[in-house]
């Protein structure tokens, strides 16, 4: 049965905008915080007198906070409800937010900044964690296809102007606004969930929680990020690392152990007994994770061999963002239509022809050649990502929305951070290899330089197009397979 949205929504003509617009204002907060940042680290490094690495803290810790407490709070909203979540989530988010921006002043101590963003990273994590899930929750089955998809353009909207209102911010005013941008819009989406999203009982509410599941998942995770997102500045071979990323597989390895023998575990790992629940689920990884290479790659192309300027590299990679908005939008107009499989097909291909244009970059590639690539790559991402999400969604029973939901937000950034460092490696090594292979140099002419360079921006682009291969011939294998859960809640 539709759960009813009381003044939210009118029920007569199915108007559900407001509670779409709550969700896609979490989707767009969190998509925005992990792109304005960065541009503003510069300023910090300054401000607090920091080397690049110290200051790098700022991104990294609120992302291993929201590793490690994703699945934890996909969790817990399938035993408390996914409204305490989502509002306790944006209010933890918006007064992070605050405290980012107001107490590395007060107290002249960095360390306050990087507690306020690990704070901030917990109410991220519990925004990330349901937005999905309440998709699928609260959204009537005829159009679940085109909220998945309004959500995901929102992502792709927060993540390609990041970058450009971060900078407008950090140059104009400081950057200490591009925190504090956060607070009209979390206070907004605070107020409208608080009437759209109905206090539902869940089913799961006499579960007992998996608080050793919850230890391993979070210590497992920043333990495995930590070394990867920090194996090339530290050195792959220092204790750190290696230690590091050992713990992290011993404690990953009594994760799935504690998981397969607790009686309400943290994440159902018998749900991958299902081969479709288990392609869908690889499509998303490898899909980030290969797209992880182009998406760190390309601004040094931009940079190093087409020599444009920061401000240039921004708004042409936007292109790849507005793009995917566009077939975002699109796939989920035609998800009920066609179906999700069909769409995600059509996905992968326009993603496999912008991945093989994208291999043949040259120091003297046009910008308009540059600019096809990202665009067929965008629209790819954006007939693939909303399908699919919504597919996964939908496959389970509905007393496992929670956890579905917070698995595919993992699967999102997870992926992209551990691509970033194994195709950074891939890179480096390879360009060194080249260089030592025909004799070149440090000293050897600019245009020499540029030529090693683009040979191993190749060898990685190569390696991102088998992953893009896999991920064609794996969505052919994807079915759009319903749970009876929501056959009968269509039928009602």
């Amino acid at each position: 049965m539709i759960i009813p949205m009381d003044s939210c929504t009118d029920q007569k003509n199915g108007d559900y905008s407001l509670l779409l617009v709550s969700i896609s204002l979490a989707i767009f907060m969190a998509s925005l915080d992990g792109t304005i940042v960065n541009i503003a680290l510069p300023s910090i490094s300054e401000a607090f007198s920091l080397s690049s690495a110290a200051v790098s803290w700022v991104s990294t810790i609120y992302l291993l906070v929201m590793a490690g407490c994703v699945l934890i709070f996909g969790k817990v909203s399938d035993i408390i409800g996914f409204k305490r979540i989502f509002l306790t989530g944006f209010m933890i988010f918006t007064l992070g937010s605050f405290t980012c921006g107001v107490l590395p002043d007060l107290t002249g101590s960095f360390l306050t900044l990087v507690g306020s963003r690990a704070f901030q990273g917990i109410g991220g994590a519990m925004i990330t964690a349901v937005a999905p899930a309440m998709i699928a929750a609260y959204i009537p089955m005829e159009q679940k296809g085109k909220a998945m998809g309004f959500i995901m353009t929102a992502a792709a909207l927060g993540t390609a102007i990041g970058p450009t209102i971060g900078g407008i911010l950090t140059e104009y005013l400081s950057w200490h606004w591009i925190f504090f941008i956060n607070i009209p819009v979390g206070i907004l989406a605070v107020v409208l969930g608080q009437r759209c999203i109905p206090h539902v009982p869940s089913s799961a509410s006499q579960e007992k929680f998996d608080r050793s599941g919850a230890f391993l998942i979070f210590s497992g995770l920043a333990l495995l990020l930590f070394g990867m997102s920090e194996g090339d500045a530290l050195g792959w071979t220092s204790p750190v690392i290696i230690g590091s990323l050992a713990l992290a597989l011993i404690l990953l390895g009594l994760f799935v152990r504690n998981e397969l023998h607790f009686s309400f575990p943290l994440l159902e790992l018998r749900l991958f007994r299902d081969r479709n629940f288990l392609i869908l689920n690889l499509i998303m990884i490898l899909l980030y994770f290969g797209f992880s290479g182009i998406n760190y790659l390309l601004p040094f192309y931009l940079k190093y061999v087409g020599e444009y300027s920061t401000s240039e590299s921004g708004l042409i990679l936007t292109s790849l963002s507005f793009a995917m908005m566009v077939t975002g939008l699109l796939a989920g107009s035609l998800y009920n239509k066609i179906g999700g499989r069909r769409i995600a097909n059509i996905g992968t291909f326009l993603l496999l022809i912008g991945y093989y244009l994208i291999l043949h970059l040259r120091v003297n590639t046009s910008l308009w050649y540059i600019i096809v690539c990202l665009v067929m790559i965008g629209f790819g991402l954006g007939f693939i990502v909303s399908p699919i999400s919504n597919m996964t969604m939908t496959s389970v029973a509905k007393r496992f929305q929670g956890m579905t939901s917070s698995l595919t937000s993992l699967e999102r950034f997870a992926p992209m951070t551990i691509g970033i460092a194994l195709f950074n490696v891939i890179f480096i090594r390879g360009m060194m290899a080249i260089a030592s292979e025909y004799g070149v140099t440090k000293n050897a002419p600019v245009a020499i330089q540029q030529q090693v360079l683009t040979a191993g921006f190749d060898l990685t682009f190569a390696v991102t197009f088998i992953f893009g291969i896999v991920i064609f011939i794996l969505t052919f294998m994807a079915r759009d397979q319903v749970h009876p859960d929501y056959l009968e809640e269509s039928s009602q």
